[in-house]
């Protein structure tokens, strides 16, 4: 045996064009674990020249554990710890009873993470690869022990450990809820409902345990058996080559007990099948599409909200935008107008000479923020009510201020250009000015384009 081992040696180290300067002088020198061979140091003459030499399959050479949990080699403890807990539930075999190969990807998640999450084993890995890499012996320096693989830790009771700490502590045996698929309902909501909160009935259709036998399955007053298959603890081992793990027991369901005598009402499923309304209390502030988790009984739904349009208000976050009319003449000389509000009605002061669309902000008279109490915005957008229709009066005195317009580009309906360069009111005929009022008119205009040109805005809301 010692001198097939040699040969052994000289091969590898000729493929790999390596040289040993050890030269092995005791069978006690060389041992084999699996596919591997090694020397022992503290038997080896020459113990600071002594190499070591890994046989495996090629197919361990190039195993990945960074690209296992897809994860980059500078990942942080946190992301790889996130990046195995999510695969773990893809790849979990309660979740994937259909993928054959979901045990063997379970178990590979398990080994990865083992190395990786360890700071020491992730060292000596990034050092000599996953080449036979071994985690339980991870640290000793007496020798260098390359294996095949597999890991040290059972995959279901890392997973239990990891489930716990990213569920806050929820116990493991709920953990067949979280691979459950959830009922999920819709909920209409006015804007205003779903702005402000409210309390609001939703009719469900739900499994939930059965009244009869509180959800154990088994009629009132019988016993239950153990099941024989898993010995009551709900698991069973199973052998996938390589690996070893244990799953949730096939044939209680994890339950660790078989019904001898089911219940009459849910024929032993411990569930039964019932409407109920229940009141569903809406956050204020919930957008379009939002879901939420709400607990029904013994059982999680989802309820997705569907938020109607309003005929008034424009949401945007937390902020919302509607649009205020005033008059001509609240645009040009100014004053108060009033609208309506989210939760009243709203007053704001109209600046003189305001402009269309001119916005006005209306702080903290917006949308509150879900699980706070700060709130939104809201944004007033001015238009300018331009009337249909003129009294003989009003037409008269539009007539009369269209005559003192000067910087008109085109015409006036009903206003014909002077001589001057002025306007005048068509069918009265031309009428000479004496010259003092052009003057008093040329000083008129001069003290408007000093007050900013306050006509000629004016004009641009008939232009």
């Amino acid at each position: 045996m010692f001198f097939v081992l040699q040969n052994v040696v000289r091969s590898i180290q000729e493929q790999e064009g390596q040289r040993s300067r050890c030269t092995v002088t005791s069978p006690h020198c060389v041992r084999t674990v699996g596919n591997s061979v090694y020397f022992v140091s503290t038997k080896c003459p020459n113990a600071t020249t002594c190499h070591s030499f890994h046989t495996s399959s090629r197919s361990a050479n190039k195993q990945d554990f960074y690209g296992v949990l897809g994860v980059s080699r500078t990942a942080t403890q946190k992301d790889i710890k996130k990046a195995y807990y999510q695969l773990a539930k893809k790849y979990h075999p309660d979740t994937s009873p259909d993928d054959p190969d979901a045990k063997e990807k379970f178990a590979k998640l398990a080994e990865a993470y083992e190395v990786l999450s360890d700071e020491v084993k992730r060292k000596q890995y990034d050092t000599y690869g996953a080449a036979g890499f071994d985690p339980n012996r991870a640290g000793q320096n007496q020798q260098q022990y390359y294996r095949t693989g597999g890991t040290s830790i059972d995959p279901e009771e890392l997973f239990r450990k990891i489930f716990g700490e990213f569920t806050g502590g929820m116990h493991f045996g709920n953990m067949h809820n979280m691979f459950e698929q959830r009922p999920e309902f819709v909920m209409e909501l006015s804007f205003s409902e779903a702005a402000k909160g409210v309390s609001k009935e939703l009719s469900v259709n739900i499994e939930d345990d059965c009244p009869r036998c509180e959800g154990k399955g088994s009629e009132p007053g019988t016993k239950v058996s153990q099941c024989s298959y898993c010995n009551g603890t709900g698991m069973e081992t199973l052998n996938t080559g390589p690996f070893m793990m244990r799953s949730t027991c096939r044939r209680c369901g994890g339950k660790g007990s078989i019904i001898i005598t089911a219940c009459i009402m849910c024929r032993g499923s411990g569930q039964t099948k019932k409407r109920q309304t229940v009141t569903v209390p809406v956050p204020a502030g919930v957008e379009n599409g939002q879901t939420v988790r709400m607990s029904v009984g013994s059982r999680e739904i989802l309820i997705t909200f569907r938020v109607q349009r309003s005929p008034v208000f424009r949401r945007d976050g937390l902020n919302i935008h509607s649009d205020v009319f005033i008059s001509i003449a609240q645009a040009i000389l100014g004053g108060t107008a009033t609208g309506q509000g989210l939760y009243e009605t709203i007053s704001m002061v109209i600046p003189p000479s305001c402009q269309p669309d001119q916005v006005i902000r209306l702080q903290g008279k917006g949308i509150r923020r879900m699980n706070s109490y700060s709130y939104g915005d809201h944004y007033v957008h001015i238009k300018i009510r331009v009337p249909k229709k003129l009294t003989r009066r009003q037409r008269s005195l539009l007539l009369t201020y269209a005559e003192e317009e000067t910087d008109v580009q085109g015409t006036v309906t009903g206003v014909s250009p002077s001589a001057g360069g002025g306007s005048s009111t068509s069918g009265s005929g031309s009428k000479s000015r004496s010259s003092e009022e052009r003057q008093d008119k040329q000083q008129q205009q001069e003290e408007e384009k000093e007050e900013g040109g306050f006509f000629s805005k004016l004009k641009k809301l008939f232009s």
